[in-house]
């Protein structure tokens, strides 16, 4: 079978606590609200893409153990492909500690994962599948590049979070990079992107040094984007916050939905905007995020 989309990279079950104001260290704090789920990078965009009908499949190490299988569970639910999805014996999978502030949905992550965990891809494996469009999310290096070296004509984007081994590596080799604030900031050096002359510098150096169409989000202040025709902005959709937990998985996600199904590069920016938008007006990671026609019905009332 033929797929859409393979997402390549990290798989996680998240634990999510909302709290009035963020805890100061060595103080105790109680809470009446909480939410667990899978989540994970690579692993939402997965979810997402096949939620709205697209092939898709997801490559990934998580441990056989109750996460695990609750990973492959909601996947195989969802319609995932998880023929690629390693659920690997004595191993324990990736588990995330969120804490959401209720004043502003600001979320705080901490993620348990196990050093040293090597995960590979076998080409013949993947063979069969043969995706249209690689999204990666640099957690699993050697599995992304192998999936690269084997589909070679795949359109390929990478959701750069953080400045890591596999992002560094894979930033320079893909279509599209996608990447946060953070990740811009640790690349170019830059301290601030708050004004216009900072952010034209850092796009500019980006696109440098990686020699890509870049794409940089920043939250609630929308992206900039340089596809080799200069620099551009996009301006966010309007959104009353909640929890912006998942919001950059989400974004990715419905990217790789728009190019995957042949949206021009400024159309997919505002659709993944606005699914952005529409998923942090609603508590939770997987659970915000809104309905193909959903996202469709907000654009049409722009």
């Amino acid at each position: 079978m033929s797929l859409d989309v393979l997402c390549v990279g990290h798989a996680a079950c998240d634990v999510s606590l909302f709290v009035d104001q963020y805890p100061q260290e060595n103080t105790k704090c109680e809470t009446h609200e909480s939410l667990e789920a899978c989540g994970g990078p690579a692993a939402n965009a997965a979810w997402l893409l096949s939620s709205w009908g697209l092939r898709t499949g997801f490559a990934g190490l998580v441990g056989d153990d109750v996460h695990g299988r609750r990973t492959h569970d909601e996947f195989k639910a969802a319609g995932t492909d998880v023929s690629l999805l390693e659920l690997r014996p004595e191993h324990s999978t990736p588990l995330s500690l969120i804490v959401i502030n209720r004043q502003n949905g600001s979320r705080t992550i901490i993620n348990r994962k196990l050093k040293g965990a090597s995960f590979s891809l076998s080409p013949v494996a993947l063979l069969p599948l043969k995706p249209h469009v690689l999204l990666f999310d640099g957690h699993e290096l050697e599995a992304s590049l192998t999936a690269m070296q084997v589909f070679p004509d795949a359109i390929t984007i990478l959701d750069a979070g953080s400045w890591r081994e596999g992002t560094a590596v894979l930033a320079g080799k893909v279509h599209y990079l996608a990447a946060s604030e953070r990740f811009a900031l640790q690349a170019s050096g830059m301290t601030s992107l708050q004004n216009e002359a900072d952010r034209r510098q850092c796009l500019a150096q980006l696109r440098e040094h990686f020699g890509t169409k870049t794409i940089v989000t920043l939250g609630e202040r929308g992206l900039i984007f340089d596809a080799g025709d200069g620099y551009s902005e996009l301006s966010a959709f309007p959104a009353v916050t909640v929890d912006t937990t998942a919001a950059g998985d989400i974004f990715h996600g419905a990217f790789a939905y728009a190019i995957a199904t042949d949206m021009p590069l400024l159309e997919a920016l505002r659709f993944s905007s606005m699914t952005a938008s529409l998923s942090v007006r609603k508590a939770g990671g997987r659970s915000s995020i809104p309905t193909l026609a959903e996202v469709k019905e907000a654009l049409a009332h722009v």
